[in-house]
């Protein structure tokens, strides 16, 4: 049995959209919503499976890798996020690169000599490493428009993977995936999958507009604190609400922080695109935090820890900006 295991964000999506298109084959889906990235938890292998295993941290599956290296699984791991320790075994191919400029679709694309370069776009986009897709899209003689589509796209995309459970999501990642993975272009499922496509749209522009209307719990020169209310088109704008910040100010680390399921804060870091490092530094302090140098997280902040939080990220980054 082969399994695919993707994050439910633009990059994931993408990444094995690009794989499939390249090679098809039967495969179970495991994915889930953008912050649920111990997926090997949720699989059972037998000796001679294969997985491919796309944009979640191997530091944090590294021991369910190990124990399917040991009963005789083969592992195809793409990711950018630090790694940990990375065993060597031959039935184990990584492709990981902790750039902040990398995502892993890009690295699928290379992966796979450029074979499908606009579905790498729109995962750069989605990820917003705006430069990196610039780049890789200036050799595909894209009009400006084109290129705002992806854009757009992919800013949809990964928009749709936030949620504290896919009940908050307009579509379940893999159902998602299913609806792109037969176009070899995303212009083309634009054009034929309206619908989907619309549904994204609007469903993006209507929860933007209303987070649009929050006011910082907390601000200084060097960072911006917003609360989100505990409703669901929060829970959904929570991390492209963050790029949209990051984006407007590029200077300023945010925090963007909504309600999770249990009873505390669900926060998504965005360091200052100025300089974008220190997020996952910073974020790993916290006991359920981790992710990138650009763009981290922390899963659960028990509410009475808010104040400690605000005072220790200012510290941080002030130090970092000084």
């Amino acid at each position: 049995m082969h399994y695919d295991i993707f994050n439910g964000d633009a990059d994931g999506i993408c990444a094995l959209i690009q794989l499939r298109l390249d090679q098809a084959i039967e495969s179970t889906l495991v994915t889930g919503i953008k912050r649920e990235i111990q997926l090997l938890d949720k699989v059972s292998v037998k000796p001679g499976d294969s997985l491919a295993v796309l944009d979640i941290s191997f530091e944090k599956n590294s021991q369910r890798v190990a124990e399917f290296l040991d009963v005789g699984a083969t592992i195809f791991y793409v990711d950018h996020h630090q790694p940990g320790e990375i065993p060597s075994h031959p039935n184990l191919k990584t492709l990981i690169d902790t750039d902040n400029a990398i995502c892993t679709s890009l690295l699928v694309n290379k992966h796979l000599n450029g074979k499908y370069p606009l579905w790498a776009v729109t995962a750069a986009f989605g990820d917003n490493l705006n430069h990196s897709a610039e780049n890789l899209a200036s050799s595909l003689s894209l009009r400006a428009e084109k290129l705002e589509t992806l854009k757009n796209l992919g800013v949809y995309i990964n928009y749709n993977g936030y949620g504290s459970s896919v009940g908050d999501l307009h579509f379940a990642p893999d159902v998602l995936y299913r609806e792109m993975v037969c176009y070899a272009s995303p212009f083309d499922f634009i054009s034929d999958n309206r619908t989907a496509f619309e549904k994204l749209e609007n469903g993006y522009q209507q929860d933007m507009a209303s987070a649009e209307n929050i006011n910082p719990e907390y601000q200084s020169d060097t960072v911006a604190v917003f609360i989100l209310p505990d409703i669901a088109w929060a829970r959904r704008v929570s991390g492209v609400f963050g790029n949209h910040l990051a984006n407007l100010n590029p200077t300023k680390a945010h925090a963007v922080l909504s309600y999770n399921k249990d009873g505390g804060y669900l926060i998504s870091v965005r360091a200052p695109l100025s300089n974008k490092v220190g997020a996952d530094e910073f974020c790993s302090g916290f006991a359920t935090g981790g992710g990138r140098k650009s763009a981290a997280g922390i899963n659960h902040l028990p509410k009475d820890q808010l104040g400690v939080f605000i005072d220790q990220f200012d510290k941080f980054y002030s130090a970092r900006m000084s």
